[in-house]
């Protein structure tokens, strides 16, 4: 398998970036498998699901970040999941965390974003983890669009836990305006969802018009990643893409 671009800044201002998306199942599992993961992939963002949302939550999150090499940016229990990591390379503009009207009976959700630069550009970023329930699901995909054409920024990228295929309506509503990064370059594991045998793929990074998608997909075989670690650390695969970001 050819490896991913490394991150870079490009003489004209653009920027290669790492995303990575991935749901930790509250960190529930092996801590130190999914901080290796995280880490031998080298990600300047991290779109994070299900982080921890009840004691202690900020100093999980932290230690994972710690962990991982990288600093928490906003999200988890005041997002009731989505969290949101990065590299000391991205320079924070500005974060808000958004809660999504709320269905009686089901799971609140919520949306982690973030407008972030790297050198020359800039980038809005949102990290999502959409409902169980189908139609509940395919009105917060209208919601994550509304949202991001609202952060004022040319360039953007979501991603997140699904929780449904890419036949399914929330996700073509999705892909009816972003590019689906794995489709438009597959790269690695297509499969997301469950480590142990990966029959679906419920877990996508999406990208604006603008951003070149140079691959995207289940980091299988990526140096320091191992089959071992991506099974304990957690129920679901992350998600690696590389991304070229124009100048701003």
């Amino acid at each position: 398998m050819p490896l991913l671009p490394n991150s870079r800044t490009e003489p004209d201002g653009s920027a290669v970036i790492r995303v990575l998306s991935y749901n930790i199942r509250s960190m529930r599992d092996d801590t130190d498998a999914l901080a290796r993961v995280i880490r031998a992939c080298e990600p300047d963002l991290v779109l994070v699901q299900e982080a921890p949302r009840f004691f202690r939550w900020r100093k999980k999150l932290a230690r994972l970040a710690r962990e991982s090499d990288l600093v928490v940016v906003t999200g988890g229990a005041t997002t009731t999941g989505p969290a949101i990591l990065s590299s000391l390379r991205a320079s924070v503009e500005r974060t808000e965390d958004v809660l999504l009207p709320h269905t009686p009976g089901l799971h609140r959700r919520g949306f982690a974003t973030a407008v972030v630069r790297f050198a020359g550009t800039r980038l809005g970023v949102l990290s999502c983890h959409l409902s169980l329930q189908k139609d509940e699901r395919y009105d917060q995909a209208g919601m994550l669009l509304d949202r991001l054409a609202g952060m004022g920024v040319e360039h953007m990228i979501a991603g997140g836990d699904l929780n449904e295929r890419p036949d399914g309506p929330a996700f073509r509503r999705l892909t009816g305006t972003l590019t689906d990064c794995r489709a438009a370059s597959p790269w690695g594991g297509e499969h997301t969802w469950t480590p142990a045998d990966p029959y679906q793929r419920i877990d996508a990074i999406f990208a604006t018009e603008g951003l070149e998608v140079l691959g995207c997909g289940v980091p299988f075989e990526h140096p320091g990643v191992t089959d071992t670690d991506l099974r304990a650390a957690t129920d679901h695969l992350p998600v690696l893409a590389a991304l070229r970001v124009p100048a701003s």
